[in-house]
């Protein structure tokens, strides 16, 4: 717990007015609490035997992933469903997309079937923004490109809120692949928004030019960049975006960058790890340090769960007929 106020009063009486979530970019503050304050009621739902909710009731959900993620998939799908909503799965593996069907085509497709809620992942930066223009229906973002993945950035920080009070003056050294990482730049901006001190960390060719100008530290030595760090949250290094070579070798990548006991040690003594999944082990991570007492890699999963049903449920609010 910070010994400093929080800029934020966290009211879950707060309102959530936006259409969509495309993005953490251009949320206030109260807002981003607002979903997590109602991302915790969604937590006691979820460890309740009887785990459902009738705001969905009558609504449809398609889940649209152009991108393979069981992960995130699933859990959007667990979500809808235990706010009572038809959930529909649509990869893009076995639609006509497949068959040069535009992404504009594929919006009006969807639109002509009425959804409620469309939830999509996409390869391209940008992507769900132009489909979010194209429906009549409340669109979320499951990750696009390397631009962002707001739910993950909600759910990181719901876990970190229920572990340590509040986000407010905590240090959070965000490791690995930044350059190619949506993860990452969502984790930025809600941290930022709330008053941690974010530093990156890094070898020079996974650091984007520009992080100056989003208000954090970069680091290209571990030790230095976990100095004092309340919150060590690992990224996977994404060598499927890869053009060319970022880094010599796994082996050398682990030696100088994977989170080990020794490289840990230079975070504070209660320092909780995390990772947004799937891990590396031994590439990003030690399995030692994955698994152990420090970790919050398993509460992420549920606590994915708690933010998506949040997010869905204010967005349903300003649907049509929504209501509170």
């Amino acid at each position: 717990m910070t010994e400093h106020p929080s800029p934020v009063a966290a009211s879950p009486a707060a309102v959530f007015a936006h259409r969509h979530l495309l993005g953490i970019e251009g949320l206030l503050p109260e807002e981003i609490v607002a979903l997590l304050d109602l991302a915790e009621e969604a937590v006691s739902v979820s460890r309740q035997v009887e785990k459902k909710k009738t705001v969905l009731r009558g609504r449809t959900q398609i889940n649209l992933f152009f991108e393979a993620s069981t992960r995130t998939q699933s859990s959007f799908e667990l979500a809808g469903k235990r706010l009572g909503a038809d959930v529909m799965n649509m990869s893009v593996g076995s639609s006509s997309v497949k068959k040069g069907e535009t992404l504009i085509d594929t919006a009006m497709t969807l639109n002509a079937m009425n959804p409620d809620l469309l939830v999509v992942r996409h390869h391209a930066a940008g992507a769900v923004h132009l489909l979010a223009q194209k429906v009549g229906c409340a669109v979320i973002n499951a990750g696009d490109g390397a631009h962002e993945h707001p739910t993950q950035a909600l759910l990181d920080a719901l876990t970190i809120r229920r572990h340590k009070g509040d986000i407010y003056g905590l240090r959070v050294a965000i490791c690995g692949d930044i350059l190619h990482s949506r993860v990452a730049r969502s984790n930025i901006l809600l941290l930022n928004a709330l008053g941690a001190e974010v530093r990156c960390v890094g070898p020079s060719t996974l650091l984007p030019r520009a992080l100056d100008r989003l208000g954090v530290s970069t680091f290209t030595d571990m030790r230095k960049g976990l100095e004092g760090a309340d919150i060590v949250m690992m990224l996977r290094l994404q060598r499927e975006r890869m053009d060319g070579s970022f880094v010599p070798s796994v082996r050398e990548y682990f030696h100088f960058f994977g989170l080990d006991a020794e490289k840990l040690a230079f975070a504070k003594p209660d320092a909780l790890v995390m990772h947004p999944g799937p891990m590396n082990r031994g590439v990003e991570i030690d399995s030692a340090i994955a698994d152990g007492p420090q970790s919050l890699i398993r509460e992420q999963v549920e606590m994915g769960v708690a933010v998506r049903m949040a997010v869905l449920e204010a967005l349903a609010r300003n649907l049509p007929n929504g209501g509170a």
